[in-house]
């Protein structure tokens, strides 16, 4: 039996073949999501750290800038900030600069993923596992 899962997220998550039978019970645990003005400021700080040729830096600072209104904004549009992210890791990835699960950058990118909901799964698809 082969089984396609997308994406995933829950306190826990069993996927078997077959029957399972858990003694003890199963507990997962909830974690809030970040305040997303704090991972803005997460993410500038690793962009930094990236090295970027000059073109994609400054397309990418305009995504940020871009994102930093939106979230200063009483109401950010969810969809909009979705968007801005998938676009920032797109060009980290056109630069060759590697968005890897584990990563720094994926870590920040994930928790905005958490921040923006079921939407956030198309942030989560554009870093490279």
């Amino acid at each position: 039996m082969t089984f396609n899962i997308g994406n995933q997220q829950g306190g826990s998550i069993n996927n078997v073949t077959g029957n399972q039978t858990i003694h003890g019970g199963q507990q997962g645990h909830l974690t809030a999501a970040a305040d997303p003005r704090a991972l803005l400021g997460t993410l500038c700080a690793e962009l930094e750290r990236v090295s970027l040729p000059p073109d994609i830096a400054r397309l990418i600072n305009g995504e940020v800038a871009s994102l930093d209104a939106e979230l200063g904004s009483p109401a950010p549009d969810r969809p909009t900030v979705a968007q801005r992210l998938v676009r920032i890791t797109s060009l980290l990835a056109s630069a060759g600069a590697v968005v890897t699960a584990g990563g720094a950058l994926a870590g920040v990118l994930s928790s905005f993923a958490a921040w923006l909901g079921p939407i956030g799964d198309s942030v989560l698809h554009t870093i490279t596992l």
